[in-house]
């Protein structure tokens, strides 16, 4: 069965359970393998800087540039081409504000803290950008959906090489969601 039609089959409560479920998941498995992957627990918290000069440029204003870039993508190209199933316009459309705020944080640390904070810091960049794109597979038969996936993960893992702060890719990850969520909220 196809991921879009098990989708359809959950109501809108259980599939914000599975969403946070699954986030939560990330969670564990980013702060166990931190225990088995570095030499102290505390290590990994280094890579946590509040930098607001590099937040601000790197996480904010790319945040702000994918957007602008994947609205250009939504005004261009026809739909049937952006279709993920529906998936994201159940977990955006029918929800309040900050509903939608939360889960994009939420989302945003638990993608970060696993394929940043862990897989990107112990197997390197181009190892956690792909397993990122990956993770997304209901992206792979939409090739512009998944260009586009892959294009901001390898983006969000280079400004992780340059800065080395979560921070960063935490607040661009989070832009990107919560602003393209308010967009799909507020869609007509």
């Amino acid at each position: 069965m196809k991921q879009a039609e098990i989708i359809k089959q959950l109501s809108d409560a259980e599939l914000r359970k599975q969403l946070f479920l699954s986030q939560g998941i990330f969670i564990c498995i980013s702060i166990g393998l931190s225990f088995f992957l570095f030499d102290r627990f505390s290590d990994w918290l280094f890579y946590f800087n509040w930098n607001f000069r590099e937040i601000l440029i790197y996480g904010v204003l790319s945040g702000f540039f994918v957007v602008l870039i994947d609205l250009v993508l939504l005004w261009i190209t026809p739909k049937q081409f952006l279709d993920d199933g529906g998936i994201n316009e159940r977990v955006f459309y029918n929800q309040s504000i900050p509903f939608i705020l939360i889960i994009s944080l939420v989302v945003a640390i638990s993608e970060e803290l696993l394929f940043r904070g862990v897989i990107q810091t112990v197997f390197g960049y181009i190892i956690a950008s792909m397993v990122f794109a990956l993770v997304h597979f209901r992206y792979l038969k939409k090739p512009v959906l998944f260009i586009s996936v892959v294009g901001i993960s390898f983006l969000i893992g280079y400004l992780f090489e340059i800065t080395g702060n979560l921070l960063v890719t935490i607040t661009m990850h989070f832009i990107i969601d919560f602003l393209l969520g308010l967009v799909i909220r507020f869609k007509k």
